[in-house]
């Protein structure tokens, strides 16, 4: 299936200057959201994955069906303030702009598989804190996964050590 067909350009969002991918077309494909589920679980099938852990917002899109797919637990990271009780944050910088992103600390027990799920990998800076977060936790990340990974913004080189996979490259 070719998902270029259902990934949307948007120029100028949030702010000018950058090429937000907008995946709401996708979302609205059944066929070609189920392809993406898809694609994903296979790649981690049989990998020992604990943990699916989604990324807000869009991560949390294919991170729940992908855990559910897995049998595995789902774990959100969120911004900052959004989770109730005790949690562990990162902060990290975004190609317009920076964030703080926390989850909490019973999320991943230590020793645990963790699969982390975001939409796309631009710079490599919401993985990486995602990362800081379980490791710190004491829980091991698996591997990353993504729909679709901008290979100019050199993301990939920030995450060395750890499987990256990405349905689609740009």
């Amino acid at each position: 299936m070719d998902l270029r067909q259902y990934i949307r350009d948007v120029p100028d969002f949030p702010q000018k200057g950058i090429v937000f991918k907008d995946i709401t077309p996708l979302l609205a494909h059944p066929a070609a959201f189920k392809y993406v589920i898809d694609g994903l679980a296979e790649r981690f099938r049989g990998r020992g994955v604990d943990a699916v852990v989604g990324i807000e917002a869009r991560g949390f899109i294919f991170g729940a069906p992908l855990a559910v797919a897995l049998g595995a637990a789902f774990v959100p990271i969120r911004k900052k303030g959004k989770l109730p009780g005790a949690t562990v944050q990162a902060e990290y910088a975004l190609e317009y702009g920076s964030a703080t992103v926390e989850m909490h600390r019973d999320g991943v027990l230590p020793g645990k598989r963790a699969l982390l799920v975001d939409d796309v990998l631009a710079t490599g800076g919401t993985l990486a804190a995602a990362q800081a977060l379980v490791e710190k936790l004491g829980a091991h990340v698996g591997g990353m996964a993504v729909l679709l990974e901008i290979a100019a913004l050199g993301g990939r080189g920030k995450l060395k050590g750890t499987e990256i996979f990405s349905l689609l490259t740009y």
